[in-house]
């Protein structure tokens, strides 16, 4: 028989005072008190899970869209920012839930087997890490918005969705691309209508004995007639090439929240009004041309044959 030490009592085992719950479960249907503190736990955490759950989302939502509205934040900023908040609030019901629920040793074990789980996930889900790390610069830098038109690679669309892991870009042929974050982090994205105006540029090509200004005239007029280019920026022209067989003259012109159709058929309706005008004022759009130079040299053209060699 083991002895404590004098004068001190052995220690007993602790036990977990059953709470109300169980103690409704034993007073009302007879249960044992091991099943009825287990029971009790159950709907202790599944009751405070919900209780804190619904609280969240009917107080602290609600909360936090007042702040970011007084931040001025815009959709595609707002968004993911909400649904952390919905995970934060998820997190803390459940924690909290455990805590009620008395389960103070199983949050002790899961916070061991988190530990080793994240260490192995970390190294298994790098490229998803990659892409959530380049999602949160999206939305801070804002190189892009919601409604932008973009373009990258070989790739240009419209953007809908912007998430922590990758942004839905809908293409000019109507196509969905989802695209990791990290491709449009890593490489040079160009935003034609970061100001909701497009610049376009067109080089017209008039002979070299046409009226250089005469064109620049009737190149600017057409820009001015026509409604879908906008007189502020107002349309310029420079003369930017000296080719072998045309002037190049370039102009420069832009439009207000263009889609693909808008740029497609404005810039038609304006090169075909500024070509019928030439064609009025006979200024000439010339051809490419290129001269070729040398000779051939035919040998017997009348086909008389040589004598062989060693024929008199």
């Amino acid at each position: 028989m083991t002895r404590g030490a004098p004068g001190v009592a052995p220690a007993a085992p602790l036990q977990q005072e059953p709470g109300p719950v169980a103690d409704f479960l034993i007073e009302v249907f007879g249960l044992d008190a091991p099943l009825a503190g287990a029971v009790g736990s159950a709907i202790t955490f599944v009751v405070a899970f919900v209780a804190i759950y619904l609280l969240g989302r009917i107080f602290v939502m609600p909360l936090v869209n007042r702040v970011l509205s007084a931040r001025d934040l815009d959709t595609h900023a707002r968004r993911p920012l909400k649904k952390l908040t919905g995970i934060l609030i998820v997190f803390v019901a459940v924690g909290a839930a455990f805590a009620f629920a008395g389960y103070g040793n199983i949050l002790t074990a899961l916070a061991t087997i988190g530990a080793a789980a994240t260490l192995a996930i970390g190294f298994a889900m790098q490229d998803v890490l990659k892409n959530f790390v380049a999602g949160v610069f999206i939305f801070t830098d804002k190189p892009f918005r919601i409604g932008d038109w973009i373009e990258w690679d070989d790739y240009a669309g419209v953007v809908e969705d912007i998430s922590l892991r990758v942004t839905r870009v809908r293409t000019f042929d109507n196509e969905l691309l989802t695209v990791p974050n990290s491709n449009l982090t890593d490489d040079v994205i160009k935003n034609p209508v970061a100001n909701e105006q497009l610049r376009m540029k067109f080089v017209f090509g008039i002979g070299y004995e046409d009226d250089i200004d005469e064109a620049t005239e009737i190149i600017l007029d057409e820009a001015d007639n026509h409604k879908g280019i906008l007189a502020d920026p107002e349309p310029s022209v420079r003369l930017t090439e000296l080719a072998d067989s045309y002037v190049g003259l370039q102009s420069r012109f832009w439009i207000a929240n263009p889609s693909r159709s808008d740029f497609v058929r404005i810039q038609g309706e304006y090169v075909t009004a500024v070509k019928n005008r030439f064609d009025e004022a006979g200024i000439n759009i010339p051809y490419p041309q290129r001269d070729i130079s040398g000779g051939i040299d035919l040998d017997n053209v009348e086909g008389v044959a040589e004598p062989a060699a060693g024929d008199d």
